[in-house]
């Protein structure tokens, strides 16, 4: 049974930590190669848009898309032609082989059958039209996510053909919170490659029409989130026959969950022998590491009574990292997400650990202050956000993991996998000793000196 913590006045949420459904929809078509957008909406809804190409790390000359950019005067008296004569425009001059039209809020209010418009504008255009409704309405980020998903199933062809054994498709590897995600991506591929295991289509990161075509062939879905994707890959398997592996597992997040996880996938395809040498390999560089570079790291945490600010997918994989290997005592877990499979995974893994934290589920920046400010802690691990709440509260150490960051990063950084444990347990560190360095220096007294 959860211990969730349940505010008082919370019935509103005050400083929202997660975006609306446009950001999820946004946040997967951005991903997929050679398609063009036009968005029916304000022209604010753009800059939404704009985000998922940047976390996509998408140049300009990749970004395909126009805007109706609606006034107060089209919410009242309807668009439907403004976004009849843009579709067309764009038609001509992005000349891609698909078109995603998005409705927003806006589109929402209006009673906009994007639909319908689609069906009849289909033969007059070159590139097929798919609409998709993606108003704030109908959920936020992770919800929106699972949308856009929806809206990328037609394109995956049957697969009856017989399945490649040794072949995956990995879903939603964009939404960790991890500010460099793409090395946990890279880590995925290259340690499934070294199992003897392809990857057929990452979706939907920088995925081709035509990956995504054939990954109705793969043998196995691999869902790198553990905050959306489920219903997308419930589909696959009920449409294509494909089944989805390592779901109620945690993420390959510290020393126990990587070697289980790489034990789970290793039995699926008969790698045994090449996942424990993986394993091996990766325990000994984090032992060697640690003993010459961290003697006191462990020591210095051991029995610190901690807080996990994160999605599901990061605070299901952290939660044994911090209480077997680090020592510490999680006693809050705030969740940006809410959902069935967030709470089964979350409640088995703390039941299995025999740790009862407080919870809150979808968790606002109101909420996260307030939980803080309950329990006593000694560090939180989350984001930036988390780390001037801490910082305000009195609580003296904060280590900042997690999206929104403030570390400007010029190198991926895996958070998967040994290294990526590694890579933690650095920015914790480099956190730990500046959160006691004295900010109370009078330095113009030393500079006074110097010059006599």
């Amino acid at each position: 049974m959860l211990d969730e913590l349940i505010l008082p006045d919370c019935k509103h949420s005050h400083d929202p930590l997660i975006g609306c459904a446009l950001e999820g929809v946004a946040n997967v078509i951005a991903g997929i190669k050679g398609i063009s957008i036009v968005l029916h909406s304000p022209q604010g809804c753009a800059s939404t848009v704009a985000l998922g190409y940047d976390n996509h790390e998408c140049d300009f000359t990749q970004r395909k898309l126009a805007c109706t950019r609606l006034f107060e005067s089209d919410i009242i008296m309807g668009a439907t032609e403004k976004l009849r004569e843009l579709i067309l425009k764009a038609d001509a001059t992005y000349q891609t082989s698909v078109m995603f039209v998005v409705g927003t809020c806006s589109a929402d209010i209006i009673g906009e059958d994007i639909e319908g418009l689609c069906r009849l504008l289909q033969p007059k255009v070159k590139a097929r039209l798919i609409a998709i409704h993606a108003g704030g309405f109908r959920g936020n980020y992770y919800a929106g996510m699972e949308l856009g998903l929806q809206a990328l199933l037609p394109f995956v062809e049957s697969g009856d053909e017989e399945k490649n054994g040794r072949m995956v498709n990995l879903i939603l590897p964009q939404s960790s919170l991890n500010p460099t995600w793409w090395a946990d991506l890279h880590w995925v591929r290259d340690t499934l490659a070294r199992l003897g295991i392809q990857t057929q289509c990452a979706i939907p990161y920088q995925a081709s029409l035509e990956e995504l075509r054939l990954a109705g062939g793969a043998a196995a879905n691999l869902l790198l989130s553990h905050d959306s994707g489920f219903a997308f890959a419930h589909a696959l398997e009920e449409r294509h026959g494909i089944p989805s592996i390592l779901t109620s597992l945690p993420l390959p997040i510290g020393l126990h969950n990587t070697a289980r996880w790489l034990r789970a996938v290793a039995s699926l395809f008969d790698a045994e022998e090449e996942a424990e040498r993986i394993i091996d390999e990766g325990e000994k560089q984090v032992a060697d590491t640690l003993r010459r570079r961290a003697l006191m790291l462990i020591p210095r945490y051991r029995n610190a009574h901690v807080a996990i600010a994160a999605d599901t997918s990061m605070a299901h994989g952290l939660v044994r990292m911090v209480f077997e290997e680090l020592e510490m005592i999680p006693e809050l877990i705030l969740l940006r997400n809410d959902s069935r499979e967030a709470r089964r995974l979350l409640e088995r893994e703390l039941d299995e650990l025999g740790l009862h934290p407080r919870i809150i589920f979808g968790a606002d920046g109101h909420q996260v202050k307030e939980a803080l400010a309950s329990v006593e802690l000694d560090a939180v691990l989350g984001s930036a956000w988390e780390k001037y709440l801490a910082e305000e509260l009195g609580i003296k150490v904060a280590f900042d993991l997690f999206q929104p960051s403030n570390r400007t990063s010029y190198c991926d950084r895996a958070y998967f996998g040994y290294a990526g444990m590694l890579n933690m347990l650095e920015i914790m560190a480099n956190d730990w000793e500046s959160a006691f360095r004295s900010r109370a220096i009078n330095w113009q007294q030393f500079a006074s000196a110097s010059c006599a």
